[in-house]
């Protein structure tokens, strides 16, 4: 240090840097966007609210929304979907899909039939397997789908509000194919579709 040369001191420590604060700002909000972009076009979160769809999933099982499939295609029979409640939009509920667009759907005897022919539904509950052997239910039910409908059901059907009380769900109301089980850990894993077996009318349902 030469001769009466003030000395530097050195810059007090704020605790801020305006850049760095700058950038943690900016990726907070692109994961905001990227979280919203992804909720809204490709999944979201769903919690199974009730008893309709045992004992496929169980009340609180914690779900992954697929919204992207039915973008790109349209739900199959046997799918498990989220959309909007025909009757109060601000709700969404959750049911298998059963009849497709043009299809008539005809339930009688607890036995559903796709256009005249029985299907078997081995996801049912014990209570309705019992009371489809025993022939026991007194509901006939019969919709013609229109190019845009749905028929959802419930696998708890003596459990469940569905297209047997409030007719079939419109196309726009699907929001997505449940398609991942991911709470508890223990049912962790894909929710399948499963496949449909057909069986001959049984003439003591069609007399």
């Amino acid at each position: 240090m030469q001769p009466n040369e003030a000395p530097t001191l050195p810059t007090p420590y704020t605790g801020k840097n305006p850049e760095s604060a700058y950038e943690t700002l900016r990726t907070i909000v692109l994961v905001l966007i990227a979280a919203l972009a992804v909720r809204a076009f490709v999944a979201q979160p769903f919690v199974v609210q009730g008893r309709s769809m045992e004992p496929s999933l169980q009340n609180q099982d914690y779900l992954v929304v697929d919204k992207l499939s039915y973008r790109l295609g349209e739900p199959n029979r046997g799918d498990i979907v989220v959309f909007r409640s025909p009757e109060d939009p601000s709700q969404n509920y959750i049911k298998r899909v059963i009849g497709l667009p043009g299809e008539t759907v005809t339930i009688q005897d607890e036995q559903v039939l796709i256009n005249g022919t029985p299907i078997r539904e081995e996801y049912l509950s014990a209570e309705d397997r019992a009371r489809l052997l025993e022939r026991s239910g007194t509901l006939f039910v019969e919709e013609t789908l229109g190019g845009q409908e749905y028929f959802v059901m419930g696998d708890n059907r003596q459990h469940s509000s569905d297209s047997r009380r409030w007719g079939p769900l419109p196309r726009a109301n699907i929001l997505g194919k449940a398609s991942l089980n991911v709470f508890p850990f223990s049912d962790f894993g894909l929710i399948p579709s499963p496949p449909y077996e057909t069986s001959e009318p049984d003439p003591a349902a069609t007399d």
